[in-house]
């Protein structure tokens, strides 16, 4: 699903979405990190690398990647994220990698719970 900034009103400010991109792992909640203060580079200057660096056109997708959060107590996007900050605050990781049968489901809500861009759900299965 395609969102025009005019569509996310408030939410979109310095070309990020300022909101929490809420990540789940069978059900149970992974981390929910604020996309517009934790997103390292906005999407204007990914596109600007991106065409700096190969050809563009039109109805190129651009994606911003995993969002790392600078609050810990908002949880993880990212596997390695969370197991990097167990490893630091205990000295091992503590969250296993995910396996055969685990489901996860990465989505960005508005202010009153809708879905923005429509969930992403997979399942892991063997090939």
């Amino acid at each position: 699903m395609l969102v025009t900034p005019d569509e996310l009103a408030d939410a979109w400010r310095e070309n990020k979405v300022h909101l929490p991109l809420v990540t789940h792992i069978n059900g149970v909640w992974f981390g929910a990190p604020d996309a517009g203060v934790d997103m390292q580079f906005d999407f204007a200057q990914l596109v600007a690398h991106a065409a700096r660096t190969r050809p563009l056109s039109a109805g190129t997708l651009v994606g911003s990647g995993t969002v790392a959060n600078q609050d810990t107590g908002k949880g993880a996007s990212c596997f390695a994220e969370r197991r990097t900050v167990e490893t630091l605050e205990t000295g091992k990781p503590q969250t296993p990698f995910m396996k055969f049968g685990d489901t996860l489901r990465i989505e960005m809500l508005d202010a009153e719970g809708r879905s923005i861009f429509g969930a992403i759900e997979q399942k892991i299965v063997r090939a």
